[in-house]
């Protein structure tokens, strides 16, 4: 059991009847309280959870109908993201609970705060390293609009400017990161055909390459519920088409793929979490032509090379700039 989810449980009176567990961990949380349903904008997370719990958990960026008579929100790492799931679950609970459980070390205590737009928050428990706060909530927020929430830049390219849409949560919220640019400098000689986008986030990377390659098919494919939102926002504002995919990893991936372009994650939450990149180095071979190509972007400290070279082929250095590089490798 999570550990979050053991703090709840120690405070078990509070969470009977219809309860909405909000980023909720794939545990047995939801099988300890039977009448509780679950939110999820993780994929792998609501992938195990819909196995065992069908029905009761779902998977968007918009909270879930139903009558709540209370509900909790696991903090998640972005205070953004907090403040939209916060007022998004209190616009629903005039007059009822509100909780935020979280880790100690992911910043509960600060994140606590935003409660008090709603109440007068308490602590209610602490153990296992988490905390869990409460509040009644006496003021009411209007439901936001995720959408009103997103931000916006444009980038720059050789064929012209690309307008990026992010919203709350999504890596680089608002800005592009130094891995991207730097892949976005280097997608020239790609095979046709059809083009991955691996870990899409805002998008950036799928939007420039159905750009510059428009007769290739493309696909995006994010975990997060939220990236696969501004990826479809930022397609929209660009005027392009592409397969949206919620996905766990690479095995979510199409196969037959001409290439995989990607600025691969490695954290999750607080953690540093590196199964999903090497997961995409040493299974990208399945999904790939003969001779298609995996390009991406890493920080130079990570040992890819040899992984991409025992797995793929050869694997070519392509630039280096700003602690990042480009490696290429054709399977």
């Amino acid at each position: 059991m999570d550990p979050r989810s053991e703090v709840l449980l120690r405070q078990a009176e509070l969470f009977d009847g219809e309860l909405l567990l909000a980023g909720l961990p794939a545990d047995d949380l939801l099988g300890v309280l039977p009448h509780a349903q679950g939110w999820n904008w993780h994929a792998g997370d609501q992938a195990l959870l819909a196995t065992r719990f069908p029905g009761r958990s779902h998977f968007d960026t918009q909270m879930p109908a139903g009558d709540y008579r209370a509900a909790v929100l696991f903090l998640p790492k972005s205070r953004e993201l907090s403040d939209y799931l916060l007022q998004a679950l209190a616009s629903r609970l005039a007059g009822k609970p509100l909780y935020l459980v979280g880790e100690k070390r992911a910043g509960i205590e600060r994140a606590a705060k935003q409660l008090e737009a709603f109440g007068r928050p308490r602590k209610l428990d602490s153990a296992r390293h988490c905390q869990l706060w409460g509040v009644e909530v006496e003021q009411v927020p209007e439901h936001p609009d995720l959408h009103a929430l997103a931000q916006h830049y444009s980038l720059p390219l050789s064929d012209g400017a690309l307008e990026i849409v992010t919203l709350p949560g999504v890596f680089a919220h608002g800005r592009l990161d130094r891995g991207s640019a730097l892949l976005l400098e280097h997608l020239d000689g790609l095979p046709s055909g059809h083009l991955l986008d691996f870990g899409c986030g805002a998008g950036v990377l799928g939007a420039a390459l159905k750009r510059r390659y428009p007769s290739s098919e493309l696909s995006l494919l994010d975990v997060d519920a939220f990236a696969l939102e501004s990826s479809r926002l930022t397609l929209a504002r660009n005027g392009l088409e592409a397969n949206v995919i919620a996905g766990t990893g690479i095995e979510s991936a199409p196969e037959g793929l001409s290439a995989i372009v990607s600025n691969p994650p490695f954290h999750q939450g607080v953690h540093t979490d590196y199964q999903a990149s090497e997961n995409l180095l040493t299974q990208a071979k399945r999904h790939l032509l003969k001779g298609g190509e995996l390009r991406l972007v890493a920080n130079s400290f990570l040992k890819y090379p040899p992984l991409i070279a025992r797995h793929l082929g050869p694997c070519h250095t392509l630039a280096e700039a700003d602690g990042f590089r480009i490696y290429s490798a054709r399977g």
